[in-house]
């Protein structure tokens, strides 16, 4: 497996574009990141985007847990009944949720997206993401379609990725190729997610494509198999999105023998696409509204994977693990505190505890007790852009990975005023 550059117009016969068309008003108006890492993408608003194949896709899709659910998603849901797509049409800037003609819009997004580049309306997954509850402004979307599809371009993955940004601070683009029968198969993807992000698929926008020949049986079934393991095992703020979805486009151009079981084939393609999820997943937990850090915690020998996926779960998403993290502050305390309120089976008696990073590691707590450890060194450990909280259960097997991020004055800078 090798990693690529290129994001979603990476694999064969894939092209995208992002532009502004005044969804986003401009600066200071509660869509753009107001500590921007990439200041030119502060300064473009892109707010538009578009992904395209060259030819049919067998396509499948994860959608958000929230019961309120934002109307693209109806609309996709519907558009991808046949299990095929070719296009995805997406706004930032306005969620297209929980407001007046919020259906029609997201049809009509479809309509003209078909209209300006030859593919059928039926044929595109439409997505929006930003503020809930106020009237699109189909007028810029209007205007804005055509435009985004005179751009579509192999190279025109860092734009899409751009136009999708809410909060966050950073692209999120990625691509990675395997071998597949002979052939070589490729996977890229773009995504967005910094802030009302909670383990429940969603936890972001996230598209991808790839041209690996795939049926759609084979190509949802590891979809679902994956997300759980992934994108599903990040928190940043306990808050689920209406508009979260996760879908992924396949067609086929790459010319391998068609995955069509859980063979060799399926493996590897199913390793490749582990491996960006994962990576992707990452980024969106380091990149959560206001966060000066990475926070992974990884729960071994548990008893099974489950209860450990829920420890792990409540130590990063739990305010008071994240404060201290944010002031590197080594109280493992709250971890255990954490750990006991998940509902998970284990025994406090047995856990070991151990905070880590790229300057070292350290012991803070061994079978549920306070240690003697070096403060100063546990403070520069925690002090770094990734901190590993490894908790040891002593009484399985079975191990999980979840991310999050720290909790800093910034998040409730960004979301105190995120609408006005």
């Amino acid at each position: 497996m090798k990693q690529l550059s290129g994001g979603v117009a990476a694999p064969k016969g894939f092209r995208a574009a992002g532009v502004h068309c005044g969804v986003k008003k401009g600066k200071g108006d509660g869509n753009q990141p107001p500590k921007s890492k990439r200041p030119e993408v502060l300064d473009g608003k892109k707010d538009l985007a578009l992904i395209i194949s060259d030819q049919p896709c067998t396509a499948a899709a994860v959608y958000t847990m929230n019961r309120v659910k934002a109307a693209p998603l109806y609309v996709t849901m519907d558009h991808l009944e046949n299990g095929e797509a070719q296009g995805i049409v997406v706004n930032s800037g306005n969620a297209n949720a929980c407001a007046p003609n919020s259906h029609e819009h997201a049809e009509e997004m479809c309509e003209l997206a078909a209209a300006a580049t030859g593919i059928k309306a039926s044929d595109f997954v439409v997505a929006s993401t930003g503020v809930i509850g106020q009237e699109l402004n189909m007028a810029a979307i209007r205007s804005g379609i055509p435009a985004c599809a005179a751009a579509l371009s192999p190279e025109g993955s860092g734009d899409a990725a751009d136009a999708i940004m809410t909060t966050d601070t950073v692209r999120k683009e990625m691509a990675v190729s395997c071998a597949v029968g002979g052939k070589t198969v490729t996977i890229g993807a773009i995504a967005k997610g910094s802030g009302m992000i909670h383990p429940n698929m969603g936890t972001m926008l996230c598209f991808v494509t790839t041209d690996c020949a795939i049926t759609q049986e084979m190509l949802s079934d590891a979809l679902h198999e994956i997300v759980p393991r992934t994108f599903n095992r990040v928190t940043i703020d306990g808050d689920t999105s209406t508009n979260d979805m996760c879908v992924v486009l396949a067609n086929g151009m790459a010319e391998n023998p068609l995955i069509e079981w859980k063979d060799d084939g399926y493996t590897v393609f199913y390793k490749a696409l582990y491996s960006l999820f994962e990576q992707m997943a990452r980024a969106i937990a380091a990149d959560g509204e206001g966060a000066s850090k990475l926070i992974t915690c990884t729960v071994r020998n548990a008893r099974s994977e489950e209860s450990a996926e829920r420890l792990g779960k409540a130590v990063v998403g739990s305010s008071l693990v994240k404060a201290a993290m944010f002031g590197a502050d080594a109280n493992w305390g709250r971890v255990l505190c954490a750990m006991g309120y998940s509902k998970a089976p284990f025994r406090p008696e047995y856990v070991d505890v151990k905070f880590s990073s790229d300057v070292g590691d350290i012991l803070v707590c061994q079978q549920g007790a306070g240690v003697d450890f070096d403060e100063a060194a546990a403070k520069s450990i925690l002090s770094q852009d990734e901190v590993v909280i490894d908790v040891d259960l002593h009484e399985g097997e079975y191990a999980a990975t979840c991310w999050g991020c720290d909790l800093t004055y910034d998040y409730v800078k960004i979301n105190g005023d995120y609408r006005t």
